[in-house]
């Protein structure tokens, strides 16, 4: 497919494609992460298991989503999208009709770790690693629109989840769950992605930055481990907030219905932020945009430090959180191909995955272990917003060094 259809039915087919994967997010982040709270008290009760011994299971999933990445990014660089994705896709709903059947923790468990795995070759690094290889010229674009439908998911399958346990008990939903998968996003990703481009020798991303080179040296470049600090750690912040939200909140002087409302407009305001980003594609200035929207997580974070016990500063922190957060993805999705190399995303990406996984599941337990009776979460911000202020700084320092212009003296 070409990265800019010129004929109309090209047109439709590349629309078709974004639609169709974009469907295929909503149920995958659905389905497969956001199930889990509210599985889990259910579970816990039909198996005796303790909170503990129930979230080692979604950290589980976790790794071996982390431990997949990598491989699953090589392949999809090598042309196997369809297979992996339809597969990825195949693998996550037999899990969850597994998942219908536990009877045991050891059962539980196996079930998320082979739901981790079925999530990396589902979730946003293959896709945006596939979206990118098919339109190199307007990946940035396609990555906005997939992000609209994946963004709605905690809202639609939270309460579709809670809804079919209340009517049909938790491993009912399981099933029902992983038959929407299964005849949904398997005929889906097995009948969008044929025709996969084949793979093609690095070349020099859109910045024009970098010189063709090996995968090898791209991981070994400056610019590519700067972006990996800067994606480990601001998504450590993102898998840091949520957990704590109602509570931060709740400390900053919300009534406690507030409380509850804000951290559930997080996704509409998610969502905000990319419409800014899909409106203002071709007018915002791409490294420009890059450069500043991330700022707004520690402008966040810092709002809610300084404003601790004032309401005000709550709904700030909300509104700046949600739409960064929102605008995030976009940036830590697309800066890989556009300032290293857009030949081995799905294997730059997926180099990532383990030190993300490790990362999202430390954060939030950090940031927990922090917290006092006397000083609230003042320690565990002051930590959060350290780490934004110093990914932030990662990300300025890549993009300045894969802009830099070529040394000419020494040709």
């Amino acid at each position: 497919m070409n990265a800019a259809p010129s004929s109309t039915a090209g047109q439709a087919d590349a629309r078709a494609l974004v639609l169709g994967l974009s469907l295929a997010q909503l149920i995958s982040w659905g389905s497969a992460l956001y199930s889990f709270a509210v599985f889990v008290g259910p579970v816990e009760a039909a198996l005796g298991a303790g909170r503990a011994q129930s979230s080692l299971a979604f950290s589980l999933a976790l790794l071996a989503e982390g431990l997949a990445a990598f491989a699953v990014g090589r392949w999809i660089d090598a042309g196997h999208e369809r297979a992996v994705m339809t597969g990825g896709s195949l693998l996550v709903g037999l899990a969850l009709v597994a998942h219908g059947f536990v009877t045991s923790l050891t059962q539980f468990y196996g079930v998320w770790t082979l739901l981790g795995a079925g999530m990396a070759a589902t979730l946003y690094p293959p896709v945006f690693a596939v979206v990118t290889r098919r339109f190199p010229a307007t990946f940035r674009r396609a990555i906005i629109t997939l992000t609209f439908l994946g963004g709605l998911a905690s809202t639609v399958f939270i309460p579709l989840t809670a809804w079919l346990i209340a009517h049909g008990g938790w491993r009912q939903a399981s099933w029902v769950l992983g038959a929407i998968n299964l005849l949904l996003c398997v005929p889906l990703h097995g009948w969008l992605l044929r025709g996969a481009p084949r793979p093609v020798a690095a070349a020099a991303p859109a910045a024009g930055a970098a010189t063709p080179a090996s995968l090898a040296a791209h991981l070994r470049g400056p610019v590519f481990w700067r972006l990996g600090v800067f994606t480990v750690l601001l998504m450590a912040v993102a898998a840091a907030v949520p957990p704590h939200l109602v509570s931060l909140l709740r400390e900053s002087g919300l009534p406690p219905g507030w409380a509850i409302a804000l951290p559930a407009s997080i996704g509409v305001l998610q969502v905000l932020g990319r419409l800014v980003l899909y409106a203002g594609d071709r007018r915002l200035q791409l490294h420009a945009t890059n450069r500043w929207t991330p700022v707004l997580i520690p402008l966040a974070l810092l709002t809610l430090l300084l404003g601790s016990g004032h309401w005000p500063a709550a709904l700030l922190f909300a509104l700046l959180y949600g739409v960064g957060n929102g605008m995030l993805t976009i940036v830590k999705g697309t800066v890989i191909a556009q300032y290293v190399s857009a030949a081995h995303v799905g294997a730059l990406n997926g180099a990532l995955g383990l030190p993300l996984a490790l990362a999202r599941a430390a954060a939030p337990l950090a940031v927990g272990l922090l917290w006092s009776p006397a000083h609230g979460y003042s320690a565990g911000l002051a930590l959060l917003l350290s780490m934004a202020v110093l990914g932030v700084a990662m990300l300025w320092s890549a993009q300045a060094r894969a802009l830099r212009p070529p040394d000419i003296t020494s040709a």
